[in-house]
């Protein structure tokens, strides 16, 4: 399978496209498509642990439900109200939604075709999901049907449809099953029986003992087909004359009113209503008989292009439940994070490690516990008495929120900055917030119009020579789950113009007013979009006095027009641009007079590429130790440098910024076992070519993630190290 394109338009390698041509610009949601096509492949590729291959096809089927419940909701509202103004690439909201149906479609039957495919490898492997009941032992049966009379049947509501039953409301992502029935009598009932979200999708059987020393197989059947093996107890006295299911994906895409008296209770409204939204995607499984599909879309008011008939298995994201814990050999080999040397040759001291050099911790390979000690030990420390920081997403058992909580309890003065807007953890975020509360910590909420999406940490702390403050800034959330599979840069510094410009932002925030200049931070929405246009422009003039121009972006997504076309000038002017870019790319590289300097890569596979960093080659090719690089918490998206409070921070610290430079992405560059080359027409092409079931793994495909898992960084091996880039690292392609 070839990754989707995201073309709006017939582009060659050859063709000139006009600076003015909206031909210039990949579509957004179909470059997004197309990431989740190359999410998909991974589910494809026999290199891959078994059961992480079914774990990227949850993910992909996850991804794409997420893609309609707010991208495909959004366009649906834009034709809804006549919206019909024309995207940078040229195409108009009802346009767009064409093509993605076209494509989404493709894309669900691969991930049907991909189920297919490793279900019959699970099983030679051990990992059965059960199809036939004659499948099920005598005993299998007596186990399952006391499962269900007890765990199952108590929470079941089924429901009659006739006029004295109207057909219920199915909240968001909400699992149903429909039958028509007949009673003994004759008497026909069509009812429906929501498939409860609070019990698993799929219930492991017991373990049948072997008489020799092999594994017991890990085997499964699913929650509905539980349910109609046993019905007669749900519909006593009828029997199934037809049966199917559906499957009904909301709107969720939250606004905020921007007059809202309490933002707290406005997010508390909205999470109800999104729970209501309009029905965006109805499947229905393809054995479901004729008259019930017409029921199904009649009662929930669809139209054809809402629904889909599925040929398979609905809610594919949910088959992640099949991955038990006790098969660690069909998973990645499991990989410990190391904790930074540094902290420990200051014997744990955080605060000494810092003030001595600057601390880049780069995650998963080094573990985010690093930036759980500074926090606890920012709140146990008496001299500390300020300590001011952002949550956008965390943990539900949060070790920085608890670390929060005991530095207030313990009298500081502590400012926590708790994002409601944060899409699907708003919920949690008013959680976090009232017991934050509770225990006197300062709670803002930011602005209505802008998210807040920085991420920092801010201490302050009575030192002999005065007050000091220590700031951390990442790439990524205060998340210790998520920062064990995201890779992500966490910097640690006491620069005092970092210290003064941190402060700046969350006064900012909380006082809403913006400071007249930021000494070292650029910060969106104020200064960023600016500051990025001016370091390009510089890399512009550099190329036309006769010196190199050379930048390096590393991002999850490139969407915004306006920075686009200032690439595509610097492209035109020489100078020489390569951009790991792993999701959406708007962007068209190769283009004969308009972008033949820029190289676009994406690179998919066993951690999920997350860090931002923004590199400029300040009149010198890259690297160079003279380059000029950012860290920072956005991409470069409208939304990132109009609508969000974003940071970023400059890297002056010669060791961390040849970490970053040398290593980390000149390591991205050089990786070719999970990269993908993204075309002019807006086709990827993978850089290595994935062996066949039980070929021999290319050696010779260098692979960035396996590479950090073995090789420390400056971080992890201490301060007394010289650095000099691993000659693996130093090629370039």
């Amino acid at each position: 399978m070839a990754a989707d394109d995201g073309i709006a338009g017939d582009i060659s390698g050859s063709a000139l496209i006009a600076l003015d041509s909206p031909n210039r610009f990949i579509n957004r949601e179909l470059s997004w498509l197309a990431f989740n096509s190359r999410v998909l492949e991974e589910a494809f590729n026999p290199q891959h642990p078994l059961l992480e291959r079914l774990r990227f096809l949850s993910i992909s089927a996850s991804n794409l439900d997420e893609f309609f419940m707010v991208r495909v909701a959004g366009l649906r509202g834009q034709v809804r109200e006549g919206v019909v103004a024309l995207s940078q690439e040229g195409l108009t909201p009802q346009e767009q939604l064409n093509i993605i149906s076209e494509r989404a479609l493709d894309l669900m039957d691969e991930q049907q075709r991909c189920w297919r495919e490793l279900k019959p490898l699970m099983r030679d492997s051990g990992v059965v999901i059960l199809n036939d009941d004659d499948e099920l032992t005598e005993a299998d049966a007596t186990w399952l049907e006391h499962e269900f009379q007890t765990n199952i049947f108590p929470i079941l509501t089924p429901l009659a449809l006739d006029p004295a039953h109207p057909f219920p409301f199915v909240p968001n992502l909400g699992f149903v099953l429909c039958f028509d029935l007949k009673r003994a009598d004759g008497q026909p009932l069509e009812a429906i029986l929501p498939v409860p979200v609070k019990i698993g999708r799929f219930i492991r059987l017991p373990d049948v003992p072997t008489t020799d020393d092999t594994r017991s197989p890990a085997r499964f059947i699913s929650l509905e087909k539980t349910i109609v093996r046993f019905i007669r107890h749900v519909f006593p006295g009828f029997e199934i004359v037809a049966n199917g299911a559906f499957r009904v994906l909301r709107d969720s895409d939250v606004e905020v009113e921007e007059e809202a008296e309490d933002l707290v209770r406005v997010f508390e409204t909205m999470l109800k209503r999104r729970r209501r939204g309009d029905a965006i995607r109805v499947k229905i499984d393809a054995s479901t008989p004729e008259h019930l599909r017409e029921l199904i879309r009649e009662r929930l008011q669809a139209t054809a292009q809402d629904v889909i008939y599925v040929d398979g298995i609905l809610g594919l994201a949910q088959t992640s439940e099949l991955i038990p814990s006790d098969r660690p050999d069909l998973q990645f080999e499991p990989f410990e994070p190391r904790f930074p040397e540094r902290i420990r040759e200051h014997g744990g001291d955080c605060f000494s490690a810092i003030r001595a050099k600057d601390i880049l911790v780069h995650h998963p390979y080094e573990s985010f516990d690093v930036v759980v000690q500074f926090l606890k030990q920012a709140a146990a420390d008496p001299k500390v008495v300020a300590i001011k920081q952002t949550l956008y997403r965390t943990s539900k058992q949060s070790p920085i929120v608890e670390a929060l909580i005991e530095a207030a309890e313990a009298g500081k003065n502590v400012t926590a900055l708790v994002e409601l807007k944060a899409r699907f953890d708003e919920e949690a975020n008013i959680r976090w917030a009232r017991a934050l509360e509770r225990a006197g910590v300062n709670v803002v909420y930011g602005f209505l119009e802008y998210k807040t999406h920085a991420k920092l940490s801010l201490v302050v702390r009575q030192e002999a020579d005065g007050a000091r403050t220590y700031v951390h800034v990442g790439t990524g959330n205060y998340h210790p789950i998520t920062a064990k599979v995201y890779t992500d840069l966490s910097l640690f510094t006491c620069d005092p113009a970092i210290g003064r410009d941190a402060a700046k932002v969350f006064n900012f925030i909380t006082g809403y007013a913006a400071p007249e200049a930021f000494e070292k931070f650029a910060v969106a929405p104020l200064n960023a979009r600016a500051y990025i246009t001016k370091l390009i422009d510089k890399e512009i003039r550099n190329t036309k006095k006769g010196k190199p121009g050379a930048i390096w972006m590393k991002m999850n997504a490139l969407v915004d027009g306006e920075l686009i076309d200032k690439l595509y000038e610097a492209s035109a002017a020489g100078v020489q641009i390569d951009l790991i870019v792993r999701g959406v790319c708007c962007l068209r590289p190769g283009v004969s007079g308009l972008s033949e300097n820029i190289r676009v890569k994406s690179i998919i596979g066993r951690f999920l590429e997350h860090a931002r960093i923004y590199c400029f080659g300040a009149g010198d090719a890259l690297p160079n130790p003279q380059a000029k690089i950012f860290v920072a918490s956005a991409d470069l998206m409208p939304r990132n440098l109009n609508r969000r409070v974003e940071v970023f921070c400059p890297v002056e610290n010669p060791t961390v910024h040849s970490q970053i430079l040398d290593y980390i992405l000149v390591g991205n560059l050089n990786d070719e076992a999970q990269s993908w080359r993204l075309k002019s027409d807006g086709s990827y092409d993978r850089v290595a070519k994935v062996k066949k079931s039980g070929a021999d793994s290319d050696s010779e495909s260098f692979n960035i993630h396996t590479y950090m898992m073995t090789n420390p960084s400056l971080s992890g091996r201490g301060a007394s190290i010289e650095y000099n880039a691993p000659k693996e690292l130093k090629r370039r392609k």
